[in-house]
């Protein structure tokens, strides 16, 4: 039975002749006694108890900084990853870019040089017909007139390939 300081001041030990009756005043001895041990063992399982948990909290702490650190540098890299994903990107884009405009400049070419053969093949078609349509007609032909438009062919960009 463990005793409060309270009750403890309130004990009343009973008298005799010569004072404090001893077998009383021995039991409520040992009563004190046994409640002082057991208050004396929650405090000291208290005391491990705490220690055990300041133990607990000094890990918590650790590994909370730990944490904080990994995704800090989770962080760090997630967004080198995105600067060099973009910078990728912009080569990329930059190498497309520059094939297009390559592709372009050499169908402008062969359209040039499509256009200059249409008109020289139009050209020759228009003297031949100078030449046949009189001699259909049994006319004298007049003297076919030839411009000299023939272009020697270029390599074009689909040649090439």
């Amino acid at each position: 039975m463990a005793l409060t300081p309270v009750e403890i001041r309130h004990l009343k030990i009973g008298k005799r002749l010569f004072g404090y009756s001893k077998d009383e005043t021995d039991r409520l001895l040992l009563e004190i006694v046994e409640s002082f041990e057991d208050v004396w063992r929650d405090r000291a399982d208290l005391a491990d108890k705490i220690e055990k948990l300041e133990g607990d909290l000094v890990r918590f702490r650790d590994t909370e900084a730990l944490l904080r650190t990994t995704l800090v540098s989770a962080e760090k890299t997630a967004a080198e990853h995105k600067d060099v994903a973009r910078r990728e990107a912009e080569v990329i884009l930059k190498e497309a870019h520059a094939a297009s405009r390559q592709v372009t400049r050499g169908s402008l070419s062969e359209l040039q040089r499509l256009q200059a053969e249409a008109r020289r093949i139009r050209s020759l078609l228009q003297s031949a017909l100078m030449v046949v349509e009189p001699a259909l007609a049994d006319e004298p032909a007049p003297a076919p007139v030839v411009e000299d438009t023939w272009e020697q062919p270029r390599a074009s960009a689909a040649g090439a390939a």
